[in-house]
């Protein structure tokens, strides 16, 4: 595979091609290996990590309190997997909440620069700008989409 988790993942143990029904080891020629099955959660529970440790900037664009940041990205290595299914549907459905996400990351980013700079942007006003963008994105796409389909 071209995958550098994939690669990262059979660097770490020996592994086979070769699939076992639902098993996650196999024995090859005496040797215990890695299935793909196993190579393939390794790849998810990777990313996984990576998506939270993504994802800290934003939480402090919002906080500084160590727990929320903490507990948040506790729940979403928790929960993304099992909301990936209905948010790719959703994603798909809703045309503007790409670009919503997208301003959302800006404008915590200038929040970020703002503050250390000396600026202080209050966290109701921070999650107040957010959650306006986001339903906008949202309300917006969900608009358009009822007006394609009684067009």
């Amino acid at each position: 595979s071209e995958n550098t988790i994939v690669k990262f993942s059979r660097n770490l143990f020996d592994s086979t091609d070769e699939f076992d029904g639902s098993n996650f080891f196999t024995m090859v020629d005496g040797v215990k290996t890695a299935t793909p099955l196993f190579i393939c959660m390794i790849a998810l529970e990777i990313s996984d990590v990576v998506f939270a440790v993504d994802s800290i900037p934003a939480v402090f664009g919002v906080t500084e309190n160590p727990l929320v940041v903490f507990s948040s990205n506790m729940f979403a290595i928790m929960g993304l997997r099992s909301l990936y299914t209905i948010l790719s549907k959703a994603a798909s459905d809703l045309e503007y909440l790409e670009p919503a996400v997208g301003i959302v990351l800006g404008f915590i980013g200038v929040k970020m620069i703002a503050e250390y700079f000396g600026t202080v942007i209050p966290t109701e006003y921070a999650l107040a700008v957010v959650a306006t963008l986001l339903s906008g994105g949202i309300g917006l796409s969900v608009y358009e989409n009822g007006q394609e389909e009684g067009a």
